[in-house]
């Protein structure tokens, strides 16, 4: 009697499950994905709202005008002939590189001679920035 009350309970249980049960169907929300179209103002709205990103007014390919063009390039040949003055003072005019310490600024250029060549150390003051170049010598 026992195991036909526990097989009656048990297909009784397994009708019932089976009757309330239905198939999980996977519905994508965005839109994009095949979800529904009425989606798709929600989740804009909701990256925007999310978006910290703002955008410069800058043009991004940096074009300039005319007269833009023109101020750099007169910015440019201006430090340019400062530079060149200031290399022909402190090298002279044949541009030998002499060992000593130079200052430019804040760039300072340290110049000594080792066995691989001559060796150029230029140190920004202001970052603390360090490149060196190292010229082989010719021996």
């Amino acid at each position: 009697m026992k195991k036909l009350i526990i097989c009656c309970c048990v297909i009784t249980c397994f009708c019932i499950t089976e009757s309330f049960s239905q198939q999980l169907v996977y519905r994508p929300v965005n839109p994009m994905f095949g979800g529904d179209t009425f989606n798709y103002q929600f989740l804009l709205q909701s990256a925007q709202a999310q978006n910290s990103f703002t955008a410069n007014n800058d043009d991004p390919f940096g074009r300039q005008n005319d007269l833009e063009r023109f101020t750099q390039n007169l910015n440019n040949q201006l430090l340019s002939q400062i530079s060149r003055t200031l290399f022909t003072q402190q090298f002279g005019r044949d541009g030998e590189l002499r060992p000593g310490t130079f200052t430019f600024g804040t760039l300072s250029l340290e110049i000594f001679e080792t066995a691989e060549g001559l060796v150029i150390d230029i140190l920004d003051t202001s970052n603390g920035d360090q490149t060196q170049i190292i010229l082989p010598g010719s021996n």
